[in-house]
């Protein structure tokens, strides 16, 4: 592990630097060699770091929709080159060519974390091992190494020796109890983010390998996250459970605003939302009208969901426009007459006239 963090030893720096800064900003409130100082510059520089990846999720989230909707396509190119790899290879990447979806997009946002994960753990091993890394020093050091959370020095890791923890000034029973706990909870964090992905947010209406695999590694990530966790400091504890925690709310918020389509999540949405069509009259926001604007541009298209909704709609007398906006349907017939040019007025026919105003036709002469 030493030698796969050493190779990120050009980042330690910067990492050392942004959470010396902020151990300056929680050292000035709990005190220098507070384990809350320390903690908290590690979730500070978490919280930092993934603001600043937060572009990245966003195209993590199409890539992952992009790859659903393709697997129906993908399930069918394998099934119909079984026997040729390499043709089978070479129609998967046209049809990526083609659809513009690049299928390490969803896996950008861990790919980009890693350097910062490994810096993080090579300055925790530094501060175990009694030396200087980065921007700390020596006073840093001894304050770094005082420090604890809950009885746990934040170099301290599940398999450490008694003798090794004793160096650090805490006990084996503290180290392993706190350790424990937070590999626990880290992993939970994992599974609850990987299953509310798979529970709400994944297209029911289409059964593909893509969603045995996600299911799979919903059970599969919590078990190595737990596995490794008894090899990581309890500093690396703290930045990895408190980004499984940001992204589990991340998550969450995505899938609450902007749901897959076909999902449990969108059908759950556009309930919300045709109650807040009732309720207010018309959408409201901006990110709303872009998912009425989408769905009205489908048209036959629509999944269950979508229909449902505007059928909803419809049976209470609202209509959805292609703006994303909804009237009134009787507003719309008013605009659909106004664009033909004006309400068409019934014809009018003759007035009866009374029968003593009647003439009576002049017979014809008789022939002789």
């Amino acid at each position: 592990m030493d030698t796969i963090a050493s190779l990120f030893s050009f980042i330690t720096t910067p990492v050392s630097w942004v959470i010396v800064q902020f151990h300056k900003l929680y050292g000035a409130i709990f005190g220098a060699d507070s384990g809350w100082a320390w903690g908290l510059s590690i979730v500070s520089l978490v919280v930092l770091i993934r603001i600043c990846l937060i572009p990245l999720f966003v195209k993590q989230i199409k890539a992952t929709r992009g790859m659903q909707a393709l697997q129906p396509k993908m399930k069918a190119i394998q099934e119909r080159y079984k026997n040729d790899k390499q043709r089978q290879s070479e129609e998967m990447m046209k049809l990526y060519k083609e659809t513009g979806t690049n299928p390490l997009s969803s896996c950008l946002p861990i790919l980009a974390q890693s350097p910062f994960f490994f810096a993080l753990y090579h300055v925790l091993s530094a501060i175990a091992s009694g030396k200087t890394i980065g921007v700390i020093n020596q006073s840093l050091l001894e304050s770094a190494r005082q420090a604890h959370i809950f009885g746990a020095p934040l170099a301290a890791k599940f398999m450490d020796s008694s003798e090794k923890v004793a160096s650090l000034n805490a006990s084996i029973t503290d180290v392993r109890i706190v350790t424990a706990v937070m590999i626990v909870l880290m992993s939970l964090s994992q599974f609850y983010t990987q299953r509310q992905l798979m529970q709400k947010n994944v297209d029911l209406s289409v059964k593909t390998p893509f969603m045995q695999q996600q299911k799979m590694l919903m059970y599969i990530f919590p078990l190595i996250f737990a596995f490794m966790g008894i090899n990581f400091p309890v500093g690396v504890l703290v930045y990895w459970l408190t980004t499984n925690v940001w992204t589990m709310g991340q998550q969450m918020y995505v899938i609450n605003q902007n749901p897959t389509p076909g999902s449990k999540a969108q059908d759950q949405y556009l309930t919300r939302l045709l109650k807040h069509v009732s309720t207010h009259g018309n959408v409201k926001g901006r990110g709303k009208k872009k998912i009425v604007a989408a769905i009205v541009a489908k048209g036959p298209d629509r999944n269950d969901n979508e229909r449902k909704f505007i059928t909803a709609l419809s049976k209470q007398g609202m209509a959805a426009q292609a703006d994303g906006s909804v009237i009134r349907s009787s507003e719309a017939t008013a605009d659909s007459d106004a664009a033909s040019g004006g309400v068409a007025t019934k014809r009018q026919q003759p007035k009866r006239q009374p029968k003593s105003k009647r003439q009576t036709p002049p017979s014809k002469p008789s022939k002789k």
